[in-house]
Formats: structure tokens, sequence, C-alpha cells
């Protein structure tokens, strides 16, 4: 069995979360397993070990915590990208329609400068709206998205397709 099936193997399903029909899609198994967890941020750090990445942009909340392992093995920074009033300094927005609802995000309006390689990262890749929001979050910065990368892929929700001008990882698609 590969490392990625294993990894498939512990992903939770939690049904009607955050409201009905909809099923969620927990890795906090595979972050509980620490062979698990070691070997998700290891088949990442191997994708992007010689991509000359500046600066990792998570996604809040899981984001942060595949970022940060990730940023610290490749040896770069870790920006946060958060809900709307989490973040204590100047920041740029961003609200976007999800699944089932809609949201704003924020970062720190010097997070980022034109020329920095960025890998945006999130633990899922739904409907493509987050991501595509993060984008437009960046856009005007200059900064260079070397990848958008997710843990997991619901590839029938076709979330690719907002985010066809940028190339997509997947580590896992269900």
């Amino acid at each position: 069995m590969t490392k990625t099936e294993n990894l498939k193997k512990l992903i939770r399903d939690i049904p009607d979360f955050p409201k009905k029909g909809i099923i969620f899609k927990d890795i906090t198994p595979i972050l509980k397993d620490k062979v698990a967890f070691k070997e998700a941020v290891d088949l990442l750090f191997e994708r992007y070990k010689d991509k000359n990445i500046d600066f990792i942009i998570s996604i809040e909340a899981r984001g942060f915590i595949l970022g940060s392992a990730l940023a610290y093995k490749l040896g770069c920074g870790m920006i946060p990208v958060r809900k709307k009033g989490k973040l204590p300094y100047k920041t740029r927005s961003v609200t976007y329609d999800l699944e089932y609802g809609t949201d704003t995000l924020e970062m720190h309006e010097d997070a980022v400068s034109k020329g920095d390689r960025v890998l945006i990262l999130d633990d899922l890749l739904a409907t493509g709206g987050t991501a595509k929001a993060v984008c437009d979050l960046v856009k005007d910065s200059g900064v260079v998205i070397v990848e958008i990368a997710f843990m997991i892929e619901l590839e029938f929700l076709k979330g690719r397709a907002k985010l066809k001008n940028h190339p997509i990882f997947t580590l896992l698609t269900l």
C-alpha cells in the first residue's frame, strides 16, 4: 500500500458538518498519527524542496498546521491568512462565497512583496472559493504563486475550475 493510500484510510467523514448536507473530511486522525503526519509533510517537502519558496501562505485553520510544519522543513516563512478581525496589524481583505455561505479572509498588508515566491497551502480543495479568494488577496502584490497545494481534493466538486490560472497540486484525491 502506498503512503497516500495509507493517508486516505485515516480521513474521517463527519456528516452534516458544518451544516446539513455537507460531509466534512476530517484530517485530525492524520495529524494525530505521528507516522502519517510525518509522511504527509515529507511528501509535500519532496515536491517543494527545490522550488525556492520564500513563504507558505497558509489558510485558517488546518492549513496553519500543514503550513507551519512544511515551512519549518523548507526553511521558509509562513504567512497566515485568517478570518476577519483575527490579525492584529493593518490588513487587506477579500470576501468570497463558500459552498455553505460567505466569509472574509485577511492577511497583513505587509505580508508579501513583489517578487516573493509563494506556495498557497490548505488542507482541502472543495469548490475552490477559499483558495481563489487567497489568490485574489495577493494578485496585486506582484508575488509569484509557485503553486496552490492541498492535502485533499474533492474532485466531484470541480474546485480546480476556479483556479485554472494557477498550477495546483493535491496529495490525495477523493
